[in-house]
C-alpha cells in the first residue's frame, strides 16, 4: 500500500512566521505570552506550550504589564493595541500580511461607505480571530454573515460593501454574494451601489482544486487538522466531495484500521494549520497498520 503525503498541505506562510517568532523568543526566554492559540491544531499549541508559550485570553490582557504578548496571524481589533500601550506590553506582532492588507481594505471601505449610510459586510464565522479583527475596523458597526439565514440582518435597500474571511471556500462567498446582489436589485434604488471585495486568501484558496485532484488519486484521503480550524473544515469538505472515502482527523490514535482494507493507496493531507511532523505521524502510523 503506498502512503503519500501532499506536498502542498500544512502551514501556510502566516502560521509559518508566527511559529518561527515565538520559537526564536523561546529560545532566548523561558515564557512568552500568546494572545490565543497561535494556530488552530491543538498538537501543535501543546508542543510550543511544552517550550514554555503561554495562552491568554483577550480579558486576561487587562490585567497584565510590562511583559511581551505575541499576535498570532489572524490579527487583532484596534482595542488590543491600546490596551497594549496603556499597559506597557510589548507587542510582537505576528499578523499575517494577507490578514493585515484586508484589515486595512475595511477600514477604508467603511470610512467611505458610512458617508452614505451604507453597510459593510463581512462572509465569516462569527466569534473566530480573525473576523474579530475585521470587525474592529469597522468600530464593531459590521454586519457579519455565515448563511443565507443570516442576510435577514442586511437592509437591501442601502449601499453594501461585503468582504470576506481570508479562509473561506470561494464557491461559499460567490454563492452568497450572488444571493445578496439579487437582492439589491430587487429592493435597492438607481443610487445604491454593492461592491463585492475579493479579499480570500490565495494560499488557502489556491489548494483546494489541487486537493479535489488528490483526491481522486487516492483510494483513502486521511486530513489531518485541528477542530477549530475554518480552513481545515473548509478544505476536508472539497477532499469529501470528491471521494467519499475521506476522514477527518486530528491525531493519529483516531485513525480507524478498517480504513485500510482493501485498498492501494493512501493520501494524506491537512489544512493551513496542520504542522508537517503531524502529517508524518499519520504517514508511519498507517504504514506501521498494513
Amino acid at each position: 500500500m503506498e502512503v503519500t503525503i501532499d506536498k502542498y498541505s500544512g502551514f501556510c506562510f502566516g502560521v509559518v512566521y508566527a511559529i518561527q517568532m515565538a520559537e526564536d523568543i523561546l529560545e532566548k526566554e523561558d515564557q512568552l505570552y500568546c494572545l490565543g492559540d497561535i494556530v488552530h491544531n491543538n498538537k501543535e499549541v501543546d508542543r510550543l506550550k511544552n517550550m514554555g508559550l503561554k495562552i491568554i485570553k483577550h480579558d486576561d490582557l487587562k490585567d497584565i504589564s510590562n511583559c511581551k504578548v505575541l499576535i498570532r496571524a489572524h490579527g487583532e481589533p484596534p482595542e488590543t493595541y491600546t490596551i497594549a500601550l496603556e499597559n506597557n506590553i510589548q507587542l510582537l506582532d505576528a499578523s499575517c500580511p494577507v490578514v493585515l492588507k484586508l484589515q486595512h481594505q475595511i477600514k477604508e471601505g467603511y470610512e467611505e461607505i458610512k458617508d452614505i449610510d451604507g453597510q459593510v459586510i463581512i462572509f465569516g464565522k462569527e466569534g473566530h480571530a480573525e473576523v474579530t479583527g475585521l470587525l474592529g475596523q469597522t468600530k464593531n458597526d459590521a454586519i457579519i454573515i455565515t448563511t443565507i439565514d443570516d442576510l435577514e440582518k442586511i437592509d437591501f435597500s442601502k449601499s453594501i460593501y461585503i468582504y470576506s474571511q481570508t479562509t473561506k471556500s470561494p464557491k461559499a462567498y460567490k454563492v452568497i454574494s450572488d444571493v445578496i446582489g439579487e437582492r439589491v436589485k430587487l429592493a435597492a434604488g438607481e443610487n445604491v451601489k454593492y461592491i463585492v471585495h475579493d479579499t480570500l486568501c490565495r494560499q488557502v484558496s489556491g489548494r483546494e482544486p489541487q486537493l479535489k485532484q488528490f483526491s481522486k488519486d487516492n483510494d483513502v484521503i486521511v486530513f489531518v487538522s485541528g477542530q477549530k480550524s475554518s480552513n481545515g473544515k473548509m478544505l476536508y469538505q472539497s477532499c469529501k466531495e470528491e471521494n467519499d472515502n475521506s476522514y477527518f482527523i486530528s491525531d493519529v490514535d483516531e485513525i480507524n484500521p478498517d480504513w485500510l482494507k482493501g485498498i492501494n493507496s493512501v493520501g494524506i493531507c491537512g489544512a493551513t494549520s496542520t504542522p508537517r511532523w503531524l502529517m508524518e505521524n499519520a504517514q508511519n502510523t498507517i504504514e506501521n497498520i498494513s
